[in-house]
Formats: C-alpha cells, sequence, structure tokens
C-alpha cells in the first residue's frame, strides 16, 4: 500500500512504503455495505445520526489469532497480514477484546529510551530523510508541565470555533467501552473539519487560523495536549458545507505506535461523504485505503466495530468535532491523574493540594479563594480562563455550566492604568491595567496579575514582587496583553525585553499603589515623601524616595489627557529626582470623594504613631486635587453612557444573530425534508419501473 494512503506524519522527502498492509477480505466480503456492492453506508438524512447495520459473527479462529499477534507484540504488518475477515455487519470489526494501555502509564516515564525503541532509523532507497519518531510525541507533550494547561489548549480550539457558529464546548467524563476505564470527552459544535483539515490537525505546523484574534497559531497545541493527558486519542469530526456534508475519523494512538515498533507516526484515518442521490454514506480514497485504515482503527481505537464508530456521530448534529482521550495518565502514586471521583461537577487534580501558610483565622478565606483553588478545581481554572465570554457560548463541565468569572468584580478601590510598551521608539500598543485590593483583603496573603492574551489567560496571579513588612500584599491586577507572545504551552511568555519592561512596570504598579491606598485596608502609611518641584504638587513633605508616586500639576495632567484622549486612568509622566535620574511610568492617584475622605481619616488616625509622619495639607493642593476629581467624575459619566449605548447595541445585534440562526434552521430542516422526500420519490420510481 503507498504511503498515501495511511496519513504518515514523516518528512515530504520521505519515499517509500509504510509497514501497514490492507487486510484480506473474504470472497463475497462487502465493506460499509449492506444491500449494495458498493462502499457506502444508508443515511438518514431527517435524523441526521442514524444508519443501517446488520448484526454479524466474528469467527473464533481469527480472534485467536490476532490476539496471539497482540500478545507477542507483532507490528501492525504482521497483524494485517494474518488473513483477517471482517465481520458482515460492518466491513471490518476488532479482533481484540481489550485496547491495551501504554507500556507504562505514567507520562514523565513514558518517554524512556531503554531498549533501543529509539534507536530504529531506516534508510529508503539509499536517501537521508527527515524523521519524525512515535517518541516525539511524548517529548513534544512534555511542553505542559500542568494537566489543566493542556485541557485549556484543547477548549481554545472550541473558542476559536465561536466565529464559525460554536455555542457551546462540552468536558466530561466517558469510558473506554473495551475495560470501563474513564476517558475524558471534549467536544464542541463548531464548523467541524473536512478530511483535508483532519489530516492538517493530525500533522505538525500546520494551522488554519489567520485570525488575529485566533487563540492558536503554532498548529501543534492538539498534539502536545492529547499526549499529555492520556496515551491515544481519537477524533470524530463532522462538516458541512455548500451541501456537502463529509465526517472523518482519526486515531492519534502512542499505545499503537509503540507496540507495534513503528519507527514513524503513522495516523489512521477514515472518511465518509453523503451522496445526496442515495442518501447513503460513500467511503472516500478508495477500498483498499479504507479497510486498512479501518483495520487499525478497530484494533487499537476504543470501538470494535465501523457500526460503534459511526454511532458516535449521533449528538453531533448536522456539525462539529468530538475528542476522546484514553488510556489517561497515571500519577506517581498510580492513581488517574485526573479525578473525576471527588466532586461528580467537577474534574480535580489528584492528590494535588495547596498549602497556605497563614494565621488560623485567616487559613479557610485563604484556602477558598479562587487564586488557591485554580491549581487543583478545573471547573475553578475555567471560570477565569477567558477574559471574555459571548452570551451565546458555554462551557459545559460534567454536564453543568461553568460561570464565568471576572477577577476585577473581586477588587475593591480600583484604579485603572494606562501602560503604553515601547521598542526601539515606537509604542507597540495601549494596555489599561486594572488593579485594586482584594476585598478579602487585609486577611489574604494573596496578590499579583492575571494576564491575559487575546483572550486567555496566560499567567494567573503572576507574582512580580515579592513582598516584606507585607508591601504588596493583597494587591492584584488584571490585564490583556497582545503585545508579548506566549510560549508554546500557553502558560507562561516568551521573555523578550518587551516582556521584561512590562515585568518592571507591574512591579512599579505594585508599589505605587501600595503606598497610596495600604491605609485604606488597616495598615500604617509609610510613606517617604520626595522634595519639592516646580511642576510637582505632593501632599507630603521630607525625604525623596525612588518608590514615591507622585501627583501631578494640573496643567501637565491636561496635557497629557489631551494628547491621549483617555480618562479615569493614570497618566505617564516623566520626572527627575534630586540625584538627577529619570523615573518613568510614576502615575497619577486619583479616588473618589469616599476616598479622599477614608485617606484622610486614616491618616490622623495614623498620626499618632511613632512609625508614620503625616504632614498638614496644602490647601492649594487640595483645591486642584478637587477641581481634577470633579472633571474626571464628569467624564467617567460620559463614558457610562457611551458603553450603555455600546450594550443595548450589542443586545440587538445578539437578538438578530439568534434570529438568523434560527432562519437557517429552519431552511436545513427544510432541505433535509425535500432530501427525504426526494429519496422516496425515487424508490416508488423503482417500483413502477419493475412492473412495467
Amino acid at each position: 500500500m503507498n504511503c498515501v494512503e495511511i496519513v504518515d506524519l514523516s518528512s515530504d522527502d520521505e519515499l517509500g512504503e509504510v509497514d501497514v498492509k490492507p487486510v484480506k477480505l473474504e470472497p463475497g466480503t462487502v465493506v460499509g455495505s449492506t444491500t449494495k456492492q458498493k462502499n457506502n453506508h444508508r443515511f438518514q438524512p431527517v435524523e441526521l445520526v442514524k444508519y443501517k447495520t446488520q448484526s454479524g459473527k466474528q469467527a473464533s479462529e481469527e480472534n485467536k489469532s490476532s490476539n496471539n499477534a497482540l500478545s507477542t507484540g507483532q507490528s501492525s504488518t504482521s497483524f494485517l497480514e494474518q488473513g483477517q475477515s471482517p465481520g458482515d455487519d460492518t466491513g471490518v470489526s476488532s479482533t481484540s477484546a481489550v485496547s491495551p494501555a501504554p507500556v507504562c502509564r505514567q507520562f514523565w516515564k513514558a518517554g524512556s529510551y531503554e531498549g533501543g525503541l529509539g534507536s530504529k532509523v531506516t534508510l529508503q532507497n539509499s536517501k537521508n530523510y527527515l524523521h519524525v519518531h512515535p517518541l516525539f510525541l511524548h517529548s513534544n507533550a512534555t511542553s505542559h508541565k500542568w494537566a489543566f494547561g493542556a485541557i485549556a489548549e484543547l477548549l481554545d480550539n472550541a473558542i476559536d470555533e465561536i466565529q464559525n457558529g460554536a455555542t457551546f464546548v462540552i468536558v466530561d467524563k466517558t469510558s473506554n467501552p473495551r475495560d470501563g476505564s474513564p476517558a475524558l470527552l471534549i467536544q464542541d459544535d463548531g464548523g467541524g473539519m473536512d478530511p483535508e483539515a483532519m489530516r492538517r490537525c493530525m500533522s505538525f505546523g500546520f494551522s488554519d487560523k489567520k485570525s488575529k484574534s485566533a487563540i492558536g497559531q503554532y498548529g501543534n497545541g492538539f498534539k502536545t495536549s492529547s499526549m499529555r493527558l492520556g496515551g491515544d486519542v481519537i477524533v470524530f469530526s463532522r462538516h458541512l458545507d455548500n451541501r456537502s456534508l463529509t465526517q472523518s475519523i482519526g486515531l492519534l494512538s502512542y499505545t499503537f505506535l509503540t507496540r507495534t515498533g513503528h519507527d514513524r507516526i503513522v495516523v489512521p484515518m477514515v472518511d465518509y461523504e453523503l451522496n445526496v442521490s442515495t442518501g447513503m454514506l460513500d467511503v472516500l480514497h478508495g477500498r483498499e485505503h479504507f479497510v486498512s485504515n479501518l483495520s487499525i482503527l478497530l484494533q487499537w481505537s476504543p470501538y470494535s466495530t465501523e457500526a460503534e464508530l459511526l454511532k458516535q456521530f449521533d449528538d453531533i448534529g448536522s456539525h462539529g468535532t468530538k475528542i476522546i482521550i484514553y488510556n489517561l495518565w497515571l500519577n506517581n502514586d498510580r492513581d488517574s491523574e485526573l479525578d473525576f471521583d471527588s466532586d461528580p461537577k467537577d474534574i480535580r487534580i489528584s492528590g494535588d493540594t495547596k498549602k497556605v501558610n497563614t494565621i488560623p483565622a485567616w487559613k479557610a478565606v485563604n484556602e477558598q479563594h479562587i487564586a488557591s483553588r485554580y491549581h487543583i478545581s478545573l471547573r475553578v481554572y475555567l471560570s477565569i480562563l477567558y477574559l471574555r465570554i459571548p452570551d451565546t457560548f458555554r462551557i459545559i463541565l460534567r454536564g453543568e455550566i461553568v460561570e464565568h468569572h471576572n477577577i476585577a468584580d473581586d477588587l475593591k478601590f480600583i484604579e485603572y492604568i494606562l501602560y503604553r510598551p515601547q521598542s526601539f521608539g515606537s509604542v507597540e500598543g495601549t494596555v489599561v491595567c486594572t488593579i485594586g485590593f482584594l476585598k478579602e483583603a487585609p486577611q489574604v496573603n494573596i496578590h499579583g496579575f492575571c494576564v491575559y492574551h487575546k483572550n486567555r489567560l496566560i499567567l494567573p496571579f503572576w507574582q512580580v514582587v515579592s513582598y516584606s513588612d507585607s508591601r504588596g500584599r493583597g494587591v492584584v491586577g488584571v490585564l490583556e496583553a497582545n503585545f508579548v507572545e506566549p510560549t508554546h504551552n500557553k502558560q507562561d511568555f516568551e521573555r523578550t525585553s518587551l516582556f521584561q519592561k512590562l515585568e518592571g512596570r507591574l512591579k512599579e504598579m505594585t508599589w505605587e499603589y501600595w503606598d497610596y491606598h495600604c491605609g485604606l485596608i488597616g495598615y500604617q502609611v509609610k510613606k517617604k515623601s520626595r522634595p519639592a518641584a516646580s511642576h510637582v504638587s505632593s501632599h507630603f513633605t521630607g525625604q525623596s524616595s525612588a518608590e514615591q508616586p507622585v501627583l501631578l500639576n494640573q496643567t501637565s495632567l491636561d496635557a497629557d489627557r489631551a494628547k491621549t484622549g483617555c480618562t479615569d486612568v493614570g497618566v505617564k509622566q516623566s520626572i527627575t529626582n534630586s540625584h538627577g535620574r529619570s523615573m518613568q511610568g510614576l502615575p497619577t492617584k486619583r479616588k473618589e470623594p469616599g476616598d479622599l475622605a477614608n485617606l484622610e481619616k486614616v491618616k490622623r488616625q495614623a498620626g499618632t504613631s511613632a512609625n508614620t509622619v503625616v504632614q498638614p495639607v496644602d490647601t492649594t493642593a487640595n483645591h486642584s486635587k478637587d477641581q481634577e476629581t470633579i472633571y474626571l467624575m464628569q467624564e467617567n459619566k460620559k463614558l457610562r453612557a457611551k458603553c450603555s449605548e455600546y450594550e443595548k447595541r450589542r443586545e440587538e445585534l445578539n437578538i438578530k444573530v439568534e434570529k438568523l440562526r434560527s432562519e437557517v434552521g429552519e431552511v436545513q430542516r427544510e432541505y433535509y425534508r425535500l432530501l427525504a422526500e426526494l429519496n422516496s420519490l425515487d424508490i416508488v420510481k423503482d417500483e413502477n419501473d419493475v412492473y412495467m
């Protein structure tokens, strides 16, 4: 059989044959047919989910022969050359009672090269060629240090399908029907993949995601994430386009490749297309290709007959994708790495707990906080995984919708700080950081920034400072940094100069915010004021400090606001201290009138402390600040009114989308009704021809 008949993830320069050969069919056997001598299946157009099959029996001698081949570790070539006869009902059926798990069930030990598994390299036609060994599947997946990060990668594909009409993604536990072991199900109702797209998905480096808003871009996420979660994954995808319906099945099996001794990555796939004139499913890419690939699928997938494979499309609908990851990895205690039993509405990390060091009275508050729970609870992690989720889309975990959680809603005394990252003198973008104290402060010892990239959480509660004397405790920020690139596993950012500048700026934000607001949550104010300057009006006098935030005068504030067109954000200003050093990015601190009163109260209370020195407030500076506050409140009111208009417009558009979706559904139903009527007329015509 030619290598083009089975997806081989080797180099394009490689020539020759794959060591998988077609099954020898017995005389009179028809693959994938019930009544006619052709490769197709009767298709029920109205329900779009039913297939007609007939029951059949597998010869006991063939079972014995194939099981012997499996138990002795023979390659796929020897297995397929057994002369296996397919069953009458589905054309080909499995001869193995249980799909064997990988030799080692622990992920971090499953990639061992001992025994010469990784050393078998062959030459064909005396030519050198690039080689992709099956062990690369494991080494490639080690980029995911965290199982939830791998699940998030698979959900990104469903989120990207929102533009193609996806309305939900399901994450749930299912079972391997061969042995009853748990498996992970991820299913969406997006556009699905046609046969060509399925092959690109199973290959390395191919990505069709051209949209700037798409999360995926490297063409590697599916392979790394699925192989990080389990030894094997099977994909079912149905695609409807231009009145052509296709459905494809692909198997990426580390178990199959390692147990059969393959020295390259081979991915068996089968494809079907709806024949509109007959209402049946025709197999694609030729009969020999179909039989050989189906044989491997039935041997190594969780499903032992073609009918069971096709049944997996019953709940997909007219388009969508279903991913089933089985032979899930075990942890060091040989328990399943994913815990499906502790909470029937959640998936947890087995044996993983986050220790909280704090006083006993505050321990419960810290342990129950979202920053402590997202490590072990998938439901909690998914609730903050995306900064925004359309109202029309749902993430369903274990049968229950995941409630979206905006971390900014957990903050008090909020400020918005504008940051314009620059590279080689040019501005890379504009970022507005929301920063404040957690509502539970000062009881929580949690701090850091939740940094998103293209709507996707990359760094949750990133601790940019190591606080001492509680400086920075409880300060949390949220921002979307699209100007820096995430790593391939989407759990960190590439350490570029722009990222280092961002890290430095977030440190400044944390310290500046703490110094100006710590009194609001009960801490003593320990600010060191800076000397007066011609363009600086400060509430404090005395010793200067490099970390001390400053209050810009009204003239410079108005000038910056005119340039940026932004309100309710900190404005960057360059100033020079008494040592002649230039300090960038010290923002103006603005508060609501209530906050000002509270701050003055705290100052008066703190005045009795020997560690706090509060100087009399300058009347002119207070008046200037009051005027600034009034102006900002007016601008804020205007912006809120404009936001209300946008919200109203969005609701109108959502209603319009739902109406159009409903109309499309009605048209599709009418199409299938007419198709069914046409098929019934064809039957009547055939009967009339017989009688004539």
